[in-house]
C-alpha cells in the first residue's frame, strides 16, 4: 500500500499582503495539489494572528467547491470554541454538496483543561534531544517558557460568549458521533437530529500533539488520529505510539490509522531553500512568545536571531526540513518509518506563493518517485 502525502494550509499572510490575498493563494494552492496527487488538503483554524485561517469551516466550504476530487477537512476544528450542533450542521452543509470528501477534524484547543502544559495536564519527564534514524526528536517544549500569555486569555475570552464553559473533550466527541449518526439525545431525553449534519458522509479524525486524552481517545474509540510533529516535534511520536497502544477495532477502522505532519520547504537547490526559510525562525518566535503568528517576513529583510529568540525557537527550526526534493523526501520517510505512522501531512510557510506552489510540487514529485510503502498491508482511513 502505497504512503498518501497531504497537505495542511494555514493561509498564512506575508508581509505586505492581505488576508484576502492569502485566502485566493489557498484555493489556489488546492487547486494544483489535486493536479498534483496529493491525497488530502486540510485547513487549520487559529484566531486572533496574521493567518487566513480562522474561520476553517467557511474555508473548507470554499476549497471544496473550488476542487473536485481531493478530500478536503479541518486540522483541526478547535471544540472548545464551538458547540457540537454548530460543527456538525456546518460540515453537513457541505458533505449536502460535496459528498464523502470531507474530514472533520477536531481538536482540544479552546478547552479551559488543554490552555497550557501537557494534554494529560502533567509536565513530561525531561530528556535531551535524540536522534532516530535521522529524525530530530528534541525534549517537548515546556509551554511555561512563554511569558506574556495576555493575548492567549483574551483571544479565549473573546471566542467564548461570557460564562460558558466548554465540555469535556470526550463527552463532546461523542456528541458529535451521535450527531452525526442520529443517536444524540439531551440530558432531558430528547432526540434531536442534525439537518444537515445526521448520516453526512464525514470522517472523523481527532488531532493531538501528547500521549495524553486525545491520543487515548482516538485509539479507544477506533477513529484515525493526526499528531502534530510540525508543532510538537517532542511529543508527537508519543502521541502515535500512545494512540496505538489503546487502539480498539470499531466500525471505522479495523487497525489503527496514524498521520504525522511536519514543516518543509523544498527549493530548486539547497541553497535557495535555505535562502526562501529564513523568515521561518522569526516566524515561530512570534508564536512562541505569546504575541500569535506574524505577517511572514520576506527572506532578505530578515535580522539574524538573537540568543534568546535562537534558544526559544531552536527545536522548530532542527525540526523544519529544508533542502532538495529529494532530501526532503528522504526526511520525511524516515519521520513516517520513526514514527509509525500510514500518512504523511507536509505544511509549508514561505512569503512568496510561487515559492510555496513550486514547494510542494517538488515534493509531489520526489515523493511519488520514491513509491514508499508501507511494510505491511494496514487497513486505511478514507
Amino acid at each position: 500500500m502505497s504512503i498518501p502525502l497531504s497537505i495542511l494550509d494555514l493561509s498564512p499572510i506575508s508581509a505586505g499582503s492581505t488576508a484576502a490575498q492569502a485566502l485566493r493563494d489557498t484555493v489556489d494552492l488546492a487547486r494544483q495539489a489535486e493536479r498534483w496527487g496529493y491525497h488530502r488538503y486540510w485547513l487549520a483554524e487559529h484566531h486572533f494572528v496574521r493567518v487566513a485561517s480562522s474561520s476553517s469551516v467557511t474555508l473548507l466550504g470554499l476549497v471544496a467547491a473550488a476542487t473536485e476530487r481531493i478530500r478536503v477537512g479541518t486540522a483541526a476544528v478547535q471544540v472548545g470554541h464551538h458547540t457540537s450542533a454548530s460543527v456538525v450542521e456546518a460540515f453537513g452543509t457541505i458533505d449536502a454538496l460535496y459528498p464523502d470528501r470531507l474530514d472533520l477534524g477536531i481538536g482540544r484547543s479552546g478547552h479551559r483543561k488543554a490552555q497550557f502544559g501537557s494534554e494529560a495536564g502533567k509536565p513530561a519527564a525531561p530528556r535531551g534531544t535524540e536522534v532516530r534514524d535521522g529524525v530530530v526528536v528534541p525534549p517537548p517544549f515546556d509551554p511555561g517558557r512563554i511569558t506574556d500569555r495576555s493575548r492567549f486569555v483574551a483571544a479565549l475570552q473573546a471566542l467564548q460568549l461570557p460564562g460558558a464553559q466548554p465540555l469535556d473533550f470526550p463527552e463532546q466527541v461523542e456528541q458529535i458521533r451521535g450527531l452525526l449518526d442520529g443517536s444524540f439525545v439531551t440530558g432531558d431525553g430528547v432526540a434531536l437530529h442534525a439537518v444537515p449534519g445526521e448520516g453526512a458522509q464525514v470522517a472523523l479524525w481527532i488531532f493531538g500533539s501528547s500521549a495524553g486524552e486525545s491520543a487515548e481517545l482516538a485509539g479507544r474509540l477506533g477513529l484515525p488520529f493526526a499528531a502534530a510533529y510540525h508543532v510538537a516535534p517532542g511529543s508527537a511520536l508519543d502521541a502515535i505510539a500512545a494512540y496505538r497502544a489503546a487502539f480498539r477495532p470499531s466500525a471505522v477502522l479495523a487497525e489503527p490509522y496514524a498521520v504525522i505532519s511536519a514543516d518543509v520547504l523544498v527549493g530548486p537547490d539547497e541553497e535557495t531553500a535555505r535562502y526562501r526559510a529564513r523568515g521561518y525562525g522569526h516566524w515561530v518566535y512570534s508564536i512562541r512568545s505569546g504575541a500569535g503568528a506574524a505577517d511572514y517576513l520576506a527572506p532578505d529583510s530578515v535580522p539574524p536571531l538573537t540568543d534568546e529568540q535562537e534558544k526559544l525557537v531552536e527545536d522548530r527550526i532542527a525540526t523544519r526540513f529544508v533542502g532538495t526534493a529529494h532530501d526532503v523526501a528522504a526526511r520525511l520517510a524516515a519521520l513516517r518509518r520513526v514514527s509509525n505512522a500510514n500518512e504523511v501531512l507536509a505544511t509549508t510557510i514561505a512569503f512568496d506563493h510561487q515559492h510555496r506552489l513550486e514547494s510542494h510540487r517538488l515534493l509531489a514529485e520526489a515523493w511519488a518517485a520514491r513509491g514508499e510503502q508501507l511494510d505491511s498491508p494496514q487497513s486505511g482511513a478514507a
